[in-house]
């Protein structure tokens, strides 16, 4: 049990930091307007506008960056985890609310939004494909 806890902890940690540096590259690409503190509500509709504005490639960045976010999130927490599937699917659930928060936040095209709801759970169940270990016997011939 404390591995699969362990396994949790770790996968989240490592894909918020993954979803982190690749949005960062993104910010580095396509920089938000000077000023604009996405954190702060009084900005809530300046950053709504930033978001609609943002061209395709970069709202395609952010779609990359929840997806291997939650992939290396999940292959990290798998490795470390005695129950790889629970703790690959928490990591892919927490990515998952993420997402929700943010398009609950700030308005996200339909296709980033059901994008960014259908595709952590694929990208973890195939980190724990990557990672599984049997726990029977080996087959004696």
């Amino acid at each position: 049990m404390g591995r699969t806890i362990l396994g949790m902890l770790v996968g989240v940690v490592v894909a918020i930091a993954v979803i982190a540096a690749v949005e960062a590259l993104g910010h580095r690409a396509w920089p938000p307007p000077t000023g604009l503190d996405p954190t702060d509500p009084a900005n809530e509709a300046a950053f709504a506008a930033f978001v609609a504005a943002m061209p395709f490639g970069a709202k395609l960045l952010v779609l990359i960056a929840w997806v291997l976010g939650t992939f290396v999130g999940a292959l990290a927490g798998a490795k470390l985890a005695r129950h790889q599937t629970a703790a690959a699917l928490l990591v892919a659930l927490v990515v998952m609310s993420g997402v929700v928060g943010m398009i609950m936040k700030v308005p996200h095209p339909t296709w980033l939004a059901v994008a960014g709801l259908l595709l952590p759970i694929p990208a973890a169940l195939l980190a724990v494909r990557l990672v599984y270990r049997r726990s029977t016997l080996p087959r004696v011939s």
